[in-house]
């Protein structure tokens, strides 16, 4: 298989940018994946399209519907609040457990991965209605690096496939919800500070906040659909 000069296979910087068009929003909710259609906007064959789609969907980021093949995943107000009970809790956890028994080299990542967000434009340049990918992968990160100290790998695990299931919906709701007053910049640093601060009980309790406040902004902004995973 051919390879770019990085040495990454073509068919991974396919699933790449696909991965990006979804979150990023410019392939929406609901929107028929085409074989044809994604072969010729991403220059590959149907074999490696496919391929793609396959990950993606083992992501939960595309899904398939009789009829139709495969499709972006539609917005479920079921499925999202399910999705975030079991955040909550499980990263929380993980949080917790990063917090009593993380070290400074964590400690180290954890700040390290905020000081890229707060200097990552949020949008970029030329679209002002979703998020950057740069700042969508800064978030990630910090995010991931929060949770990095906790031990238990299962408990990570977990929490990280979670996250990146519940990444969708986070895409959607800065373009569905319209919400100027919230400082997400400043829920960063607040998370950050207990974090530092070895505060457990505050930390978790800011992270569950966090998650539960963008969650509850895009069920009532966003329109319903049938839950995907029913």
């Amino acid at each position: 298989m051919a390879r770019h000069v990085d040495g990454k296979t073509r068919t991974d910087g396919i699933y790449q940018r696909l991965r990006a068009d979804i979150l990023g929003g410019r392939l929406t909710p609901g929107q028929r994946l085409k074989f044809s259609e994604l072969s010729e906007r991403y220059q590959t064959s149907v074999g490696a399209t496919r391929e793609v789609l396959t990950r993606l969907t083992a992501e939960g980021l595309v899904q398939t519907q009789p009829h139709l093949g495969y499709v972006v995943t539609s917005l479920s107000h079921e499925d999202l609040a399910e999705l975030t009970q079991a955040r909550v809790e499980i990263e929380s956890l993980a949080l917790r457990l990063s917090v009593l028994e993380g070290d400074t080299q964590w400690e180290a990542r954890a700040v390290a991965a905020h000081h890229v967000l707060e200097r990552t434009p949020f949008f970029a340049d030329d679209d002002h209605d979703h998020p950057s990918d740069d700042w969508t992968k800064a978030h990630a990160d910090f995010h991931l690096a929060l949770i990095d100290g906790c031990r238990n790998r299962r408990i990570l695990n977990v929490a990280q496939s979670l996250r990146e299931e519940a990444e969708l919906y986070r895409q959607w709701s800065v373009s569905i919800g319209d919400e100027p007053d919230r400082d997400i910049p400043r829920e960063h640093r607040e998370l950050l500070e207990a974090v530092l601060a070895r505060n457990a009980d505050l930390a978790a309790e800011r992270l569950r906040d966090h998650i539960a406040h963008t969650a509850q902004l895009l069920i009532t902004c966003a329109e319903d659909e049938p839950n995907p995973r029913r």
